[in-house]
């Protein structure tokens, strides 16, 4: 299962973590492992290029961590709540068992 944790301060998105694999299919066939990690690496990489938000991401054996500075601009909120709709859909279409998403106040 892949576990996604968005971290908030005062309702404000601080990091995105997703750790582990979805196992719906085999290696290179699992469509929602490719569908999360792409709604994930996209994020981070717009973040980065397209705002003044991003602190720093990490990605290693099955885990990636975004990291968004104290003050997170607008473009970046719409890019992380855009991330947090795709997630959802994913987990309301595959279901809990492949994908938990978590909110955590930090």
């Amino acid at each position: 299962m892949i576990k996604i944790t968005f971290q908030t301060r005062n309702s404000e998105y601080k990091a995105v973590i997703s750790e582990g694999h979805a196992e719906y299919a085999e290696a290179g066939e699992d469509i929602v492992c490719s569908a999360v990690s792409i709604l994930l690496i996209n994020t981070a990489n717009s973040i980065e290029s397209f705002t003044d938000s991003f602190l720093g991401s990490d990605c290693d054996d099955g885990v990636l961590t975004l990291v968004l500075k104290d003050t997170v601009d607008e473009k970046a909120k719409v890019l992380m709540d855009a991330l947090k709709l795709g997630l959802e859909t994913i987990r309301s279409e595959y279901g809990d068992d492949y994908l938990q998403i978590d909110y955590k106040e930090v």
